[in-house]
């Protein structure tokens, strides 16, 4: 089973803090209201919503997938932090185990905040993560975030 480790880095004018709230603790709530063409709902199965809990996001017919299914590893709240693993859904492709997160959010100058994600893709058995996938999964990651962002921006009383 081969790992590959991707990286990036974006940065905002949202707060850390609010960014957090926003796409970490309610995004249950948020993301379905916001991209209501692709996501149908998430629920949580398992736990509270902190460390352990299972969390199932259920995508709409439109999408290519059925559902997926995180496990949150860790919740930082005092330090914007969070830790989750996909454990099952057809988003793995029979190719991956899981795909392991972490995304950090660092206040910056001005009052936004600095975004560092660390992607780490287990593959099952000998077979290969393709570049492609990759950039595809993080496309769609960075379309869900831009769209929270302008959601805060264009309503700066939201999660403040």
């Amino acid at each position: 089973m081969g790992v590959i480790t991707i990286t990036q880095e974006f940065t905002s004018p949202i707060a850390a803090g609010r960014l957090f709230k926003a796409l970490i603790l309610e995004s249950n709530n948020l993301i379905p209201k916001l991209i209501p063409q692709s996501i149908k709902s998430v629920e949580i199965l398992q736990g509270d919503g902190g460390a352990g809990s299972i969390e199932q996001v259920n995508f709409t017919e439109s999408s290519h997938f059925k559902y997926v299914k995180h496990r949150i590893d860790e919740l930082d709240k005092e330090n914007f932090v969070c830790k989750y693993t996909m454990i099952e859904g057809d988003a793995l492709g029979g190719k991956l185990e899981s795909i392991g997160y972490e995304i950090k959010f660092e206040p910056s100058n001005g009052g936004g905040c600095i975004c560092k994600m660390t992607s780490k893709y287990h593959a099952l058995g000998e077979h290969e993560i393709k570049e492609e996938e990759i950039k595809a999964g993080k496309e769609s990651a960075m379309g869900i975030y831009k769209v929270v962002e302008a959601y805060l921006l264009e309503n700066p009383h939201v999660y403040a």
